[in-house]
């Protein structure tokens, strides 16, 4: 009975972002794997596809603590994790701990590639460990803790392109598109019913039934052939070769680590989860696979020469590799 409880609780908390946040199912669908699985996301696209709405709408309907740090190229790591300063306890100056927006349930960091690459480094032990540690003392985060980063994937004048450390560290990377027309106009009629103050129905849930549902999820089954089948979609990153009579030996110049098989095996268990089942499909591998390895691929200049992506190549790979 929890577990419907715990499911039905997920369902309203799709619906009510998806109320408010018109025409990105996917987007939606991607923050609550992150809830499900403790991971961090990269959400890439252009201005005004409501990226921060949607975060901000999770941020209220769990009653969790926002954190928002807006990327700048002067931005320095101590606005991130926060700094030691001196301040005077009962006449006497003592160098005490300010925290900065990290300490926070979900930070929001916005435009994270507009910060040079110091600043991104220090959400790096946030993101994998959750601790921060500054003047050599290490801090723990709260106990739900998330990173949900912005980019815009074509102005790139001012921008430092993410090290390959720090994407490797995002569960999932989400294009956002723009809407299409039935949900352009549905947003032009959200915002004149927010105008006219008109409000919008939003529940509210506990951070305790989130680490409720954690634990139904890690109790999701994965039979031995799924297992396989993961790693084979890895491999076929790391080694096309196996596959020499298709294009990915000339498309992939690097493959993806084992922590794009550990967040394949999370994703798929908690799209389960949210089917309401208790064992894993081969279809939920293949419906989160491209979020999951698309910025965990580094191409071959053939690939990026002749306008292949990575969502191409992912595309590849699920055609050649089939589960037993």
């Amino acid at each position: 009975m929890q577990a419907n409880t715990n499911l039905e609780a997920f369902q309203s908390l799709n619906d009510a972002i998806n109320r408010a946040v018109v025409g990105q199912e996917q987007v939606v669908r991607t923050l609550l794997f992150s809830l499900l699985i403790n991971g961090n996301v990269l959400l890439e696209g252009l201005p005004g596809t409501a990226k921060t709405r949607a975060v901000k709408t999770l941020a209220r309907c769990l009653e969790t603590s926002l954190g928002r740090i807006q990327f700048t190229p002067d931005l320095l790591p101590s606005d991130v994790t926060g700094n030691e300063v001196y301040q005077e306890v009962e006449g006497r100056q003592l160098l005490q701990f300010q925290q900065g927006p990290v300490f926070n349930n979900i930070v929001l960091a916005d435009e994270i590639n507009r910060a040079p690459a110091k600043v991104q480094a220090a959400l790096l032990e946030a993101m994998e460990e959750r601790t921060v540690t500054v003047a050599g003392k290490s801090y723990e985060l709260p106990p739900l803790f998330m990173v949900l980063a912005t980019q815009n994937p074509i102005e790139q004048e001012g921008t430092y392109p993410l090290p390959e450390a720090q994407m490797d560290r995002f569960l999932m990377k989400v294009n956002v598109d723009y809407p299409d027309d039935a949900a352009e106009e549905a947003i032009i009629n959200l915002v004149r019913g927010e105008e006219a103050g008109e409000a919008i129905e939003e529940p509210r849930f506990s951070q305790d039934m989130v680490f409720a549902a954690r634990e139904e999820v890690a109790a999701i089954t994965v039979s031995t052939n799924i297992n396989k089948y993961i790693v084979a979609l890895v491999m076929a990153t790391r080694d096309p070769k196996r596959y020499p009579d298709s294009p990915l030996k000339d498309w992939i110049r690097v493959g993806s680590s084992p922590r794009a098989s550990i967040a394949l095996d999370k994703c798929a268990r908690a799209s389960a989860w949210l089917a309401g089942r208790d064992y894993v499909t081969p279809d939920d591998v293949r419906g989160v696979a491209h979020s999951v390895l698309r910025h965990r691929l580094i191409l071959s200049y053939d690939a990026l020469a002749d306008s292949v992506n990575a969502d191409a190549v992912i595309d590849e790979i699920l055609k050649q590799v089939l589960p037993a």
